[in-house]
């Protein structure tokens, strides 16, 4: 699992050119087999970082939107959805420090920067959210 999410997050990003949000989704749906609408991936286009703005993580939002969906065909209430949002949230800033981009960037989105530079993070925030989503969707 852990080197398909590189070798996919690697194409995704280079060859591809789009977002972590979008990765996220695609990386998740494809691990999950679940099918993503094209016109939710759109949905996703300028969640890294609010359009670069630099506020929440494209990675967490690339996952709650794919939590939303995925725990939705598993036929989980949306409290259940809403809950499992919250407490990936908590999670992934427990893991990670931050869900905020301009903590887990902190050089923001330069035109110095290298491209991709959040490849490693994508990578380990995909791995976790797949953890996160293999615990929280079995029957209780």
């Amino acid at each position: 699992m852990n080197e398909y999410i590189k070798n996919r997050v690697h194409e995704l990003y280079w060859n591809e050119d789009i977002n972590c949000a979008r990765t996220a989704i695609i990386c998740l749906s494809e691990l999950f087999e679940t099918k993503i609408e094209p016109q939710t991936i759109w949905s996703a286009v300028g969640l890294h970082g609010a359009g670069g703005y630099r506020a929440q993580c494209g990675l967490v939002e690339g996952a709650l939107m794919f939590i939303g969906i995925y725990l939705h065909v598993l036929g989980k209430t949306e409290e259940e959805i809403v809950s499992a949002c919250y407490h990936f949230a908590s999670a992934f800033e427990q893991a990670f420090g931050s869900l905020s981009c301009s903590k887990l960037r902190p050089t923001g989105f330069l035109e110095s920067d290298p491209p991709h530079l959040c490849e490693n993070l994508t990578c380990r925030g995909i791995e976790f959210a797949y953890q996160y989503i293999l615990e929280h969707s079995k029957p209780c």
